[in-house]
C-alpha cells in the first residue's frame, strides 16, 4: 500500500536545494510522482511543489521533523502534508450558484475537497444546503452584532476542523482582525469588469457602458478589500445583445468557475502565496 504526499516550500533561490530534496526523499524510499517549480528572478526566491509516495509506512509527522534539516539549511518555509481531503467551511449569503456548483462538484469527486458545513447571515439557501446533508448555521450580522457573528464564525471553523474558508458570495465585509485570522485560508469570489463596477446594480452599469467582456476574480482575503492574492480569473466575451439579466447569468457562471478553480487548486496545495501575489502550480 503506497500513501501520497506533497510537499510545498518557499525560500530564496541558491545552487542545491532540488538535490537535497530528491537525496531526502531517495533515503526515505520515497518516489516523486510530479514536480514543479518556479525560479522568481525578480525576488530571488525559489517556489516549489514535489508530489511523492511512499512504497514503505511513513507517517506524515515524522517526515516533516526530519525534513527539518534540510529546510533549515536553505531556510525554507514548507508544508508536507499527506493525501487526506481538505475540510471547507462555505459561507454564503443569498444568491446560491456558487455554493450550488461547490456542492455538485464535491458531491462529483471533482472538487478535491470535503465540504463540512454551510455558514449563512440568512435563511435562504438552507434547503440547499440541507438536501444533500449539510450542516447550515445561521449566524445573523448587524452592526451591533458583528464582533459576536465573527467570534462565532472563528468557532465554527474550529469545531468543524476547517482547513479552508470559502467565501461563496457572503455579501459581508470581514473585519481586519477577522481576515488576519484567515489569513491564506479563505477564498473569495466577486465579480470584476473591464473596467471595473463598484456600488449597486454593476450589470446594468456594465450593459450602460457596454462593456464586452464579463469576468470574476477568485483571490485570497485580506484587510484590503478586494486587494487580497489573486488565485484565478475568468472571464468571457460578450456583446451589445446582452442585457442587464443576461449579463448577471454569464456572470453568475464566470464566478462559478473560477471559484471552483481556486478551491480546487488551493486544497491539491497548487498555490503558493509570493508577496501580495501567488504562483499557482496547475
Amino acid at each position: 500500500m503506497t500513501t501520497n504526499f506533497t510537499l510545498t516550500l518557499t525560500c530564496k533561490e541558491r545552487p542545491g536545494i532540488v538535490h537535497s530534496i530528491s537525496s531526502f526523499l531517495f533515503r526515505h524510499g520515497c518516489d516523486i510522482i510530479e514536480h514543479q517549480q518556479f525560479d522568481d528572478v525578480l525576488r530571488g526566491s525559489l517556489f516549489m511543489r514535489t508530489a511523492f509516495v511512499s512504497a514503505q509506512e511513513a507517517d506524515v509527522a515524522q517526515l516533516c521533523a526530519e525534513f527539518e534539516e534540510v529546510a533549515d539549511e536553505f531556510g525554507t518555509t514548507f508544508e508536507l502534508t499527506d493525501d487526506r481531503p481538505q475540510r471547507v467551511l462555505v459561507m454564503v449569503s443569498r444568491l446560491g450558484h456558487c455554493l450550488n456548483d461547490l456542492i455538485f462538484r464535491w458531491r462529483a469527486g471533482t472538487l478535491g475537497a470535503e465540504i463540512v458545513a454551510v455558514v449563512s447571515n440568512h435563511e435562504d439557501l438552507r434547503p440547499m444546503a440541507e438536501a444533500v446533508g449539510l450542516p447550515y448555521i445561521h449566524v445573523p450580522v448587524t452592526p451591533a452584532t458583528k464582533r459576536e457573528a465573527e467570534a462565532r464564525l472563528l468557532d465554527l471553523v474550529d469545531e468543524y476542523q476547517a482547513d479552508l474558508v470559502v467565501l461563496a458570495r457572503y455579501m459581508q465585509v470581514l473585519s481586519d482582525e477577522m481576515c488576519t485570522a484567515l489569513r491564506g485560508r479563505a477564498i473569495n469570489i466577486h465579480h470584476s469588469f473591464l473596467p471595473g463596477f463598484k456600488g449597486a446594480k454593476p450589470y446594468h452599469q456594465a450593459f450602460d457602458r457596454g462593456v464586452k467582456y464579463v469576468g470574476a476574480t477568485a483571490h485570497y482575503v485580506t484587510p484590503d478589500l478586494d486587494e487580497g492574492p489573486i488565485i484565478e480569473q475568468e472571464v468571457i466575451r460578450i456583446d451589445h445583445t446582452y442585457d442587464p439579466r443576461r449579463l448577471a447569468t454569464v456572470g453568475s457562471d464566470a464566478e462559478a468557475l473560477a471559484l471552483s478553480r481556486a478551491v480546487r487548486w488551493h486544497c491539491q496545495r497548487r498555490v503558493l502565496l509570493n508577496d501580495t501575489s501567488t504562483v499557482v502550480f496547475r
